[in-house]
C-alpha cells in the first residue's frame, strides 16, 4: 500500500455541479444564490418568464425542490426547511418591502412583516433570528413569536455609506456584531482597487468601531492555562501596501492572561494583483482560520499563533458565498461556475505536514493536542519520558494531559506518577497530574477511579460533588460502587451518568424515591424485577411500598406486575386497608379479565368491613365479579338491598323482598324496573299475600309507577282478587288522569261509586274522554243514585238527551229535567223540548219549561225541532215575547217570517221593511212558495247566485237586468255575460231596451259598458252605445262614450267609422287618429288630422303610412309650414332624393338632421349639394361635425381656395380628422393645407413624401421628433429608394431597441443588405447606441459580410449579446468566430468542442490549450486526447502536460492501450508515475519491457509498487534476457515468494542473488535448502558465502565440521570484504534518482509563478495542492 502523501494537509471535495441540476448559469451569482449553512442552497431564477425559487438539500442533492415564487431575495433556514422571502412580484413599494417566512414541510406561514425601509442585505444569524441591513441601520427579526416586528440593533457607520454589504456576522451570544461591505476606491489612484469597510459593534457598550477590512469572523478557543474560553475576532484586509490577517481578543475575562494581538502577512502571488479576501470561516475543532480570496485561493492560518499553515488555489472562478462545513469542520462555498466545493484539514496529514514541511514542532504539538490529531504521538511520548526522567513532573503531567487522543493517559502513567518521589514541601506528582487533568477537562475512566479513592478516604466528598457538576469525571459502575460506601445520593448521581440501570433502581429504592423507578426504567429501556423490588420496599417502608405498588399497577402501558401477586404481598403483611386501596386503584378501569380480583376485593371487605363493601358496591365501580357469590355474602352480612341488587333467581328475590321494613321504599320501587313483568307480578302478589296491611301502600306505589309495563288489566285483576277496592281506587286514581284505557276509567268510576266518592264520579264523568259512555250510562242507571247529576253529565256529553228525558220523565224525576236545562246545559233545551213532544208532554208544561230557561240556547234548533213536528205556532207567543224583550236574534225573526209567509200575513211588507231576518234562509223558504218573495229576500241580502238562479228559472230578466245595473259588480257581470249562458241574449235585450235607458247615474252606465268590454261583446256594445250616444240622452255629449264608440267601431265595424267621425264632435282626435293608424285606417286618420288642422301629423301619415311623397309635396306647398317641409325632407332623404331633400331642408331652415344628411350625401357622392346644406346649417349651429364635413366637402369638390378661406376664419372643425381622410383619399394637396394649418409635422411629413417633396418631409419629421413619424418617412424613402434620406431617418429609429428588428427585416425583405449594414455601422458612433445595434450588425455581417465579422467582434465583443451572435455564427458556419465568441462568453466546453469538430477552420494549438484547461466537462478532455491522437499526434504530449491535474490517468492509459499507442505518451507516463497508479505503472513497465530497458524498469519497480507484482514476475521469468529474469527473481523476493525467486536465481546461476534472497527471507528452511543445493553441486565458494551470510539462520546440527570451517576462514574473510563492496555499490545505486520527471507536470494553477518569487510565509513556502479548480 502506498504511503500517506503528506505534501497536502487539506482535503478537497467537489460536492456537486449546479448546472447539472438544471440551474441556469445566469442564476449563479451573489444576487440570486444564497448559502446560509452546509444544509441548503437557495437560488432564484426565471424559467419561461416565471419566477422560481430552487432549494437544494445538500444531503439529497438529486431531489431538487422548485417552487413558483417571485421574490427579490430568498434565504433558507440554516437547519430547518424554513424559507424567508423578501419582496413580491407586484412591483409596488410596499410589496418590495414585504418579508415573509414559510415552513415548507408544514406548508404554513410562520411570520410576515412590511418593512419601512428597503433591505439591502439579510441573512440568518442564528436558528431563530434573521439579521437585516438597510441603508441606515441593522435590525434583528426573531421567529420565536408570530407578531413582533424587527428590532433595531445599531445604526450603520458613515464609513459604510455607499458600500455593497457582502456579509454580517454575530457571536453566538449576540453581544458582538460585525457588518462587512466593499466599495470601489476610485478617488485615490494609489490605493487598492477594492476598499473593504467593516463596522464592529458591541451591544453591551453600544459602541461601534469602523475597521478597514474585507473579511471577518468570530471565534472561541480554550488556551492552555486559561480557565475560560477566549473570545477572538479575526479579520483580513488588503491595501496598496500589502495584506494582513489580524487576530484580536474581545470581552477579555480576568484572571486569564490577555491574548496577544496577532498581525501576520497574507501572501498574494504577483499575477493576483487585484485579488483580495472575500470570505472567512474558523474551524471550532482545529482552531484553523480558512481565508478565501476572490481569485479562488485558500489560506489556512493557526488561530492561536497566526502562523500560515497552507495556501493554494482551489478554484479558477470566484467563490462568492461560503459557510461552515460542519461535517468536516471546514469551509464550503459556491463559485460562479456552479461548483459546490469544500475544503477541510486532512487530519491524517496535517501534523506530519507541519512537522516536515513547516518544521514547526510547537504548532504541531498544540494542534495535535487541541484537535486530537495523529502524527505527533512519538514526539509526545519522547518529550514526556525526557521530562519525567529529569524530574520535571509538572511539565511531564502537562504533556501527558495534553497528549492527543489520550495516548499518555494510561494506567502505566498513573502508576509512574504514584511511585514518583514528592519534592520536599510540595505537592506529590500524582496530585499535580490530576490537578492539570482537571484544569484541562474530563478525566477518563481509570483517572476518575484513581482520584476518587483517596478523596473519599479523606472525607472530602464535596470535591467529588463539585467535579461531577463540572463534568470533570467519567462516571462508571466502579466509581459508583466506590462512592456508594460513603454517600448513597452521590452514588445515585454517578450511576445515572454511567447508565447503570440496576444500580440506579436499587439506589432509588434505598433512598425512598420510588416514584422515579418506573420513569427511569422506561427512559433507559430497563426492566427490573418489580415483585422482588416491591417485597423489599414493603418490608422496609410499607407506606412507600403501597405507593410503589399503585404506581406499578397504574402504568399507562398496563400493569408492570401481577396484581394478584401484589395483593398476596399485602395480605402477607396483614395490610387489609392498603390492599383495599391498592385494588380499588388498580381495578378502576373495570376490565373483564379482572373479575376474579374484583370478587376477591369484595369478599375481603364483606368479611372484615361490610360498610366498605357496601360503599364499593354503592359506587358501582365493578361489574365483572361473581355476582351470586357476592349476593349471598351480602344477605349474610345484612345488606338486603345489595343482595337484591345481585340476586337473579326469583326464589331468592321473593325470599328477600317481602321484608319491606328493611328496604328503602324509593329504592324498592326503583328496584322493580330491573324485573321482568312476570317477576314483578309474582313479587307483588307475594307481598300482598304475606302481609297485605304492611305492604299495600308500597304495592300501590309500585303498581302506579309500572302500570304501563305491567298492564292495568292485570293489576286491576290482582287488586280485585284480594278484594281490596280501596287499593284499586288509590291505584286507579293515580293513573286515571294519564290513562286512555276505557276499562281503567270505567273501573275507577265503579271503585269510586262503591267507596262513596260521588264527587269524584261526577268529576271523572265530566272530564274524562276515554270511558265507554253507553256502559257508564247503563251502570249509573242501575246504581239508582240519589243524585242523578253524574248520569245527566254523561247523557249531556254524549248526546243521550232523548234517553235521559225518557228515563227521567218515566221515573217521575221531572225536577232533574229542569235542573238539566237550567243548571247543567241550557243549550240542550231544543232537544229536551223535542223529546217532551215525542212523549206527548203537555203543551203547558213545555211552555212553562221554555219560559223558565234563563240561559241562551240555539233558537234555530228549537224552531227546527218544532217545525219538523208541525208545531211551529206553539212557540209564536214565546217568539213575540222575545221580540218585545228587545231581542235582535236573526233566528227569532226568521221564525216569525216563516210563520207570516205560511199564514199569508202581509209577508211582502215584512220582507221589505224588516232588516233582522236572514235573507238567504227566508229566501230558500220562499222559493217554492212565491219566487217574487224569494227575489225580494235575495235582493235585500245581496244573494247574487241565488237571485240569478231564481230569475233565470222564472224568466224574470227585467228584474235581473235592473239588479245587475244597480249591483255594479264586475264579477257578477262576467258571470251572466259568459258565452255559455243560454239566457244572455234575453238579458242583453232587457238591458238595452229597459234597464239602461232608465239609468241616470253615470257610474251605472260606466260599469255596464266596462262589463260589455270585458265580455268582448263589441256588436252588442255598439248597439248599447248608439242607444245612449247617437240617440238623444243625458250621455250624448259624453267624451268617453264617444271615444269608446269610435274605438269599438274601429275594432269591430270599420265601415261605420267615417260616419261616426263626421257625426261626433267631442272625442280625442289625436288618440283616435293614432289608433286608426295602428289599425290600418290611414285615410280615416288623415281625415281626423285635417279636420283638426294637425298638419305635422297629417304629413307624417302621408309620407310614412300612405307613402306618397308627391301627395306630401302637394300638401307641403298647400300649408307651407317649416315642420311640414322638414318631415317631407326626411322622407325624401330616406328615399335617396338627396337634391329634393336638401331643397326641402333649406325651405324648412332645419339643420337638426345634419348627421344623417352628411352620411347619405357622402355615401352618394353628392358633395355639391352637401356644401349648400352645410352652409345653411352653419348659420345656426356651431357643431364640429358640420365644420369638419364642410372642410372635407371643399376638398372633395376641389374648392381649395374656399378651404383656405374657411381655415382662415373661425371654425370648430376637426382639421386632423379631415386631413387624415384626405390623406386616405389621396387628396394630398388638401391634406398638406390641413396639416400645415395645425402644424402637425408628423402627418405633414408623410404627406410630403407622397407629394414627392422628400427633403421637406425629412425636415417635417425632424420637427415632429416622433419615432413613428421617422418610421413612416423612412418607409417612404425606402419605397422611393432615397437611401441617403432613409439613413438619416434610420439613425433616429435604431436607437430604440424595440424598433430595430422590424427595420432590419424591412431592408432584408427588399434585399438592401449593403444599405442596412451601412446604417448600423453609422449608428455605432451614436451616443445612444445600445447593445442591439452591435448585436444585429454582427448577425448581418455573418450573413452578408463574414470577412468583416472577426474584426467587428474583436472591437465590440463587450457590447454585443454573445448568445444571440453565437447562434448566427453557428448557422453561418463561421467557426473561428464561433470559437472566439465561446471563449469570450466563458463557454469553454463549447469552444473546445467547436475546435475539435471544426479543426480545419477553428483549431489553433495554443488557444486550444488555454481553453481546454478551463473546460468544466471532464469528458471533453478525453475527446481532446482522441482528437490530437488522430490529427495532431506530435502535439499530444504538450496537451497532456496541461491536462495532468484534471484527467483520470488510469482512464487515459486504458484509452491509449486500447488504441495501442502507449509509446506516444511515454513522457506523460513518466510525469504522472509519482502518483503511483496501477494502470500507469503497468503501462510504463510494459513500455520498458518492450524497449528492453531493464535498469529503468528496476528503478520503476522499486520506486512505485502499485502494480501486480506476481503477474509481472511471471512474465519476466520467461524473458529471453537474463536481466529481466533477474528482475522476476527480484519481484518474487519483494513479495516473499522465496522459493520462486531462488529457483530463478539458481536457474540462471545467479548465486549471489539467491543467497541474498535466502538471507532476506529469515527462513531457516529456505537457507538450509539453498545450502544443501550448494553441497549437491559442490560449489564451495557459494557454500562458504552462504554460511557467512545466513549463519544465524542455519541450525547447528547441519553445520559442517569445525575443520572445514577453519579451512574456509580465509575464504570467509574475502567474502566479507566482497560483501561490503557490494553493499556500498547497492547503496549508491539506490540513492541515485529513479525517474527524472524532466520538470514535466509540476505546475499548478499558480503556473509556477510562486516558486522562487514569493517571500516565505512564517518561514515556509506556500505549498501546492495540484487541484485543478
Amino acid at each position: 500500500m502506498a504511503a500517506v502523501d503528506t505534501s497536502k494537509p487539506i482535503a478537497f471535495c467537489e460536492h456537486l455541479q449546479l448546472s447539472s441540476l438544471g440551474i441556469q448559469p445566469a442564476s449563479i451569482s451573489f444576487q440570486t444564490l444564497t448559502l446560509e449553512s452546509d444544509h441548503f442552497i437557495c437560488i432564484r431564477e426565471k424559467v419561461n418568464d416565471q419566477g422560481q425559487v430552487v432549494i437544494i438539500d445538500l444531503s439529497d442533492a438529486n431531489n431538487v425542490l422548485r417552487r413558483p415564487i417571485s421574490a427579490d431575495s430568498a434565504i433558507m433556514h440554516p437547519k430547518q426547511k424554513i424559507l424567508a422571502l423578501k419582496g413580491m412580484s407586484s412591483g409596488s413599494e410596499s410589496s418590495a418591502r414585504t418579508l415573509q417566512i414559510f415552513n415548507i414541510e408544514t406548508k404554513q406561514k410562520v411570520k410576515s412583516h412590511i418593512n419601512n425601509e428597503d433591505i439591502v442585505f439579510w441573512k440568518w444569524v442564528s436558528d431563530t433570528t434573521i439579521g437585516m441591513v438597510t441603508e441606515s441601520a441593522v435590525y434583528h427579526w426573531t421567529i420565536a413569536d408570530q407578531t413582533s416586528p424587527p428590532q433595531k440593533v445599531f445604526d450603520r457607520h458613515p464609513t459604510l455609506a455607499g458600500a455593497q454589504i457582502i456579509n454580517y456576522r454575530v457571536t453566538p451570544d449576540e453581544k458582538w456584531l460585525v457588518l462587512i461591505g466593499i466599495s470601489g476606491n476610485s478617488t485615490n489612484p494609489s490605493a487598492f482597487k477594492i476598499k473593504g469597510s467593516m463596522q464592529l459593534y458591541s451591544r453591551e457598550r453600544g459602541v461601534s468601531q469602523p475597521i478597514e477590512g474585507h473579511a471577518a469572523a468570530f471565534a472561541e478557543m480554550k488556551l492552555d492555562g486559561h480557565q475560560k474560553p477566549t473570545k477572538l475576532f479575526t479579520f483580513a484586509v488588503r491595501t496598496a501596501t500589502g495584506a494582513k490577517l489580524h487576530i484580536v481578543e474581545i470581552d477579555h475575562q480576568a484572571p486569564d492572561q490577555p491574548f496577544i494581538k496577532k498581525n501576520v502577512d497574507v501572501y498574494f502571488p504577483p499575477e493576483a494583483t487585484n485579488d483580495f479576501p472575500v470570505a472567512m470561516q474558523v474551524s471550532k475543532k482545529h482552531g484553523i482560520v480558512y481565508l478565501v480570496t476572490k481569485y479562488g485561493f485558500i489560506h489556512l492560518y493557526d488561530l492561536e499563533s497566526g502562523a500560515c499553515v497552507y495556501m493554494n488555489r482551489i478554484s479558477g472562478e470566484t467563490i462568492f458565498v461560503t459557510a461552515e462545513h460542519e461535517a468536516t469542520n471546514g469551509i464550503i462555498g459556491v463559485n460562479k461556475k456552479g461548483q459546490v466545493l469544500s475544503v477541510n484539514v486532512d487530519e491524517q496529514t496535517i501534523i506530519p505536514y507541519i512537522l516536515t514541511t513547516l518544521n514547526n514542532t510547537d504548532l504541531a504539538f498544540k494542534l495535535a493536542s487541541r484537535a486530537n490529531l495523529p502524527g505527533a504521538d512519538d514526539l509526545y511520548v519522547k518529550q514526556y519520558q525526557q521530562l519525567f526522567q529529569s524530574g520535571q513532573f509538572g511539565e511531564a503531567a502537562k504533556v501527558a494531559a495534553n497528549s492527543p487522543r489520550g495516548i499518555l493517559r494510561t494506567t502505566a502513567v498513573i502508576e509512574s506518577f504514584k511511585q514518583a518521589p514528592a519534592p520536599p514541601g510540595g505537592l506529590s506528582p500524582i496530585l499535580q497530574y490530576f490537578g492539570i487533568l482537571l484544569e484541562k477537562g474530563e478525566l477518563n475512566h481509570l483517572e476518575s477511579l484513581e482520584l476518587a479513592r483517596p478523596v473519599l478516604q479523606q472525607g472530602r466528598k464535596q470535591l467529588l460533588e463539585k467535579w461531577l457538576k463540572e463534568n470533570k469525571l467519567t462516571c462508571s459502575e466502579e466509581l459508583g460502587d466506590i462512592v456508594r460506601l460513603h454517600d448513597m445520593t452521590l452514588a445515585l448521581s454517578v450511576y445515572l451518568r454511567a447508565n447503570v440501570p440496576n444500580k440506579v433502581v436499587a439506589c432509588f429504592a434505598e433512598t425512598g424515591q420510588t416514584d422515579k423507578i418506573v420513569l427511569y426504567s422506561k427512559k433507559v429501556g430497563y426492566t427490573p424485577d418489580y415483585v422482588a423490588l416491591l417485597q423489599h420496599i414493603m418490608r422496609t417502608n410499607p407506606e412507600k411500598g403501597a405507593e410503589f405498588a399503585a404506581q406499578l399497577a397504574n402504568d399507562e402501558n398496563g400493569p408492570l406486575v401481577d396484581i394478584e401477586r401484589v395483593v398476596d404481598i399485602f395480605m402477607s403483611q396483614n395490610m387489609i386497608q392498603p390492599a383495599t386501596s391498592f385494588l380499588l386503584d388498580a381495578l378502576k378501569e373495570n376490565k373483564p379479565e379482572q373479575g376474579h380480583l374484583q370478587t376477591r376485593l369484595l369478599e375481603l371487605n364483606l368479611v372484615h368491613a361490610p360498610q366498605v363493601a357496601d360503599a364499593i358496591l354503592g359506587n358501582e365501580m365493578f361489574t365483572h365479579y361473581d355476582r351470586p357469590r357476592i349476593a349471598n355474602l351480602c344477605e349474610k352480612a345484612g345488606l338486603l338491598q345489595r343482595a337484591l341488587e345481585h340476586y337473579e333467581d326469583i326464589a331468592d328475590i321473593k325470599r328477600a323482598i317481602v321484608h319491606t321494613t328493611g328496604l328503602p321504599p324509593d329504592w324498592l320501587v326503583n328496584y322493580f324496573s330491573r324485573l321482568t313483568t312476570e317477576q314483578s307480578m309474582t313479587c307483588l302478589q307475594e307481598m300482598l299475600k304475606v302481609n297485605i296491611r304492611q305492604n299495600l301502600q308500597v304495592v300501590i306505589q309500585i303498581a302506579t309507577k309500572y302500570s304501563d309495563i305491567l298492564g292495568p288489566i292485570k293489576l286491576i285483576e290482582m287488586f280485585e282478587s284480594f278484594k281490596t277496592f280501596e287499593g284499586l281506587y288509590y291505584y286507579l286514581g293515580s293513573i286515571v288522569n294519564l290513562s286512555e284505557d276505557p276499562e281503567v276509567h270505567f273501573k275507577y268510576i265503579q271503585a269510586a261509586t262503591r267507596t262513596g266518592q260521588i264527587r269524584e264520579v261526577e268529576r271523572i264523568c265530566r272530564e274524562s274522554n276515554f270511558y265507554n259512555p253507553e256502559k257508564v250510562k247503563n251502570f249509573l242507571k242501575e246504581a239508582k243514585l240519589a243524585d242523578q247529576l253524574p248520569l245527566i253529565i254523561v247523557c249531556d256529553r254524549f248526546d243521550f238527551v232523548h234517553d235521559l228525558v225518557l228515563y227521567l220523565y218515566q221515573n217521575g224525576l221531572t225536577k232533574f229535567i229542569e235542573v238539566y236545562v237550567q243548571r247543567v246545559n241550557s243549550v240542550r233545551t231544543p232537544q229536551v223540548v223535542g223529546g217532551l213532544l215525542d212523549v206527548d208532554c203537555d203543551e203547558a208544561t213545555i211552555k212553562s219549561l221554555l219560559s223558565s230557561v234563563t240561559g241562551n240556547f240555539p233558537i234555530d234548533e228549537l224552531v227546527h225541532e218544532v217545525e219538523q213536528r208541525n208545531r211551529l205556532k206553539l212557540i209564536l207567543p214565546w217568539l213575540e215575547a222575545r221580540v218585545q224583550a228587545g231581542s235582535q236574534d236573526p233566528a227569532v225573526f226568521n221564525a216569525i217570517a216563516k210563520i207570516y209567509i205560511d199564514s199569508n200575513n202581509n209577508p211582502e211588507q215584512f220582507l221589505k221593511e224588516n232588516n233582522l231576518y236572514e235573507p238567504l234562509v227566508v229566501g230558500k223558504f220562499c222559493e217554492a212558495r212565491d219566487p217574487y218573495l224569494a227575489y225580494i229576500a235575495y235582493a235585500k241580502g245581496l244573494c247574487d247566485d241565488e237571485l240569478i238562479s231564481i230569475t233565470n228559472d222564472n224568466s224574470m230578466f227585467k228584474q235581473q237586468a235592473r239588479y245587475l245595473i244597480k249591483r255594479r259588480q264586475a264579477d257578477l257581470w262576467a258571470q251572466v255575460l259568459v258565452p255559455d249562458n243560454i239566457h244572455r241574449r234575453a238579458l242583453i235585450d232587457q238591458i238595452v231596451a229597459t234597464a239602461l235607458p232608465e239609468c241616470t247615474d253615470p257610474d251605472d252606465v260606466s260599469i255596464t259598458v266596462k262589463a260589455f268590454l270585458q265580455a268582448d261583446l263589441p256588436i252588442e256594445l255598439i248597439e248599447l252605445l248608439e242607444k245612449i250616444v247617437i240617440e238623444p240622452s243625458p250621455f250624448s255629449d259624453n267624451k268617453n262614450l264617444q271615444n269608446l264608440l269610435l274605438l269599438t267601431a274601429i275594432r269591430a265595424d270599420k265601415g261605420k267609422v267615417v260616419g261616426y267621425i263626421n257625426k261626433l264632435q267631442n272625442y280625442d282626435a289625436a288618440d283616435i287618429a293614432r289608433i286608426a293608424t295602428e289599425h290600418g285606417l290611414f285615410e280615416e286618420a288623415l281625415t281626423i288630422y285635417k279636420k283638426h288642422e294637425q298638419h305635422a301629423m297629417a304629413i307624417n301619415v302621408l309620407v310614412e303610412h300612405i307613402v306618397s311623397i308627391d301627395r306630401g309635396l302637394e300638401y307641403a306647398n298647400k300649408v307651407n309650414q317649416p315642420e311640414v317641409w322638414s318631415r317631407l325632407a326626411k322622407a325624401q332623404l330616406d328615399g335617396l332624393r338627396i337634391k329634393d331633400s336638401v331643397e326641402s331642408y333649406i325651405k324648412a331652415q332645419d339643420p337638426s338632421n345634419f348627421a344623417e344628411v352628411i352620411e347619405i350625401a357622402n355615401h352618394a357622392g353628392k358633395h355639391d349639394e352637401l356644401v349648400r346644406y352645410l352652409q345653411m346649417a352653419r348659420k345656426t349651429l356651431r357643431e364640429p361635425k358640420i365644420d369638419t364635413e364642410l372642410a372635407y366637402a371643399y376638398a372633395k369638390t376641389d374648392r381649395l381656395h374656399d378651404m383656405e378661406d374657411f381655415l382662415g376664419m373661425t371654425n370648430v372643425a376637426d382639421v386632423l380628422e379631415v386631413g387624415e381622410k384626405c390623406f386616405e383619399d389621396e387628396l394630398y394637396q388638401a391634406a398638406k393645407l390641413l396639416f400645415t394649418s395645425i402644424s402637425n409635422w408628423a402627418r405633414l411629413a408623410t404627406t410630403l413624401i407622397y407629394l414627392g417633396e422628400n427633403q421637406a418631409a425629412v425636415e417635417s419629421a425632424r420637427k415632429a421628433g416622433n419615432t413613428q413619424v421617422w418610421k413612416q418617412v423612412h418607409a417612404a424613402c425606402i419605397e422611393k429608394s432615397e437611401f441617403r434620406l432613409a439613413q438619416i431617418c434610420g439613425l433616429h429609429i435604431i436607437v430604440h431597441a424595440e424598433e430595430l428588428t422590424a427595420l432590419i427585416q424591412l431592408y432584408e425583405r427588399r434585399g438592401y443588405f449593403e444599405e442596412i449594414i451601412g446604417l448600423l455601422e453609422a449608428g455605432l458612433s451614436l451616443e445612444r447606441a445600445h447593445m442591439g445595434i452591435f448585436t444585429e450588425l454582427s448577425i448581418l455581417l455573418t450573413k452578408y459580410k463574414p470577412a468583416k465579422l472577426m474584426e467587428h467582434l474583436k472591437l465590440f465583443v463587450a457590447r454585443i449579446n454573445i448568445p444571440k451572435v453565437i447562434k448566427a455564427t453557428e448557422k453561418a458556419h463561421l467557426w473561428p468566430e464561433l470559437v472566439f465568441l465561446y471563449i469570450k462568453y466563458d463557454e469553454f466546453d463549447n469552444a473546445a468542442l467547436a475546435m475539435i469538430e471544426r479543426s480545419a477552420d477553428a483549431w489553433e494549438h495554443n488557444q486550444f490549450k488555454d481553453v481546454i484547461v478551463r473546460a468544466a466537462n471532464i469528458e471533453i478532455y478525453y475527446k481532446a486526447l482522441s482528437f490530437y491522437l488522430q490529427e495532431q499526434p506530435t502535439l499530444l504530449t504538450d496537451l497532456l502536460t496541461v491536462l495532468i491535474p484534471r484527467i483520470d490517468h488510469s482512464r487515459v492509459v486504458r484509452t491509449f492501450r486500447q488504441m495501442d499507442h502507449i509509446p506516444l505518451i511515454r513522457s506523460y507516463l513518466i510525469a504522472v508515475q509519482h502518483f503511483n497508479l496501477e494502470a500507469v505503472n503497468d503501462a510504463y513497465n510494459d513500455l520498458l519491457i518492450e524497449e528492453e530497458d531493464y535498469k529503468t524498469l528496476r528503478d520503476s519497480i522499486d520506486s512505485f509498487d502499485n502494480f501486480n507484482n506476481i503477474n509481472l514476475a511471471k512474465r519476466l521469468e520467461k524473458h529471453e534476457l537474463l536481466e529481466f529474469r533477474r528482475l522476476a527473481a527480484h519481484l518474487y523476493k519483494k513479495n516473499g515468494r522465496w522459493e520462486e525467486s531462488i529457483s530463478l536465481s539458481k536457474q540462471d546461476k545467479l548465486y549471489k542473488d539467491a543467497m541474498i534472497t535466502a538471507s532476506v527471507s529469515a527462513s531457516t528452511e529456505v537457507a538450509e535448502e539453498l545450502l544443501s543445493y550448494f553441497v549437491d553441486i559442490g560449489n564451495k565458494e557459494c557454500f562458504a558465502a552462504l554460511l557467512f551470510i545466513c549463519f544465524d539462520l542455519l541450525r547447528s546440527d547441519i553445520q559442517v565440521q569445525r575443520s572445514l570451517v577453519e579451512k574456509l576462514a580465509q575464504l570467509e574473510k574475502e567474502v566479507k570484504e566482497h560483501s561490503k563492496k557490494e553493499a556500498k555499490k547497492e547503496q549508491t545505486e539506490s540513492e541515485a534518482p529513479i525517474i527524472n520527471p524532466g520538470g514535466f507536470g509540476r505546475g499548478l494553477l499558480l503556473t509556477n509563478g510562486i516558486v522562487g518569487q514569493a517571500p516565505p510565509m512564517n518561514g515556509m513556502m506556500p505549498a501546492m495542492t495540484g487541484y485543478g479548480y
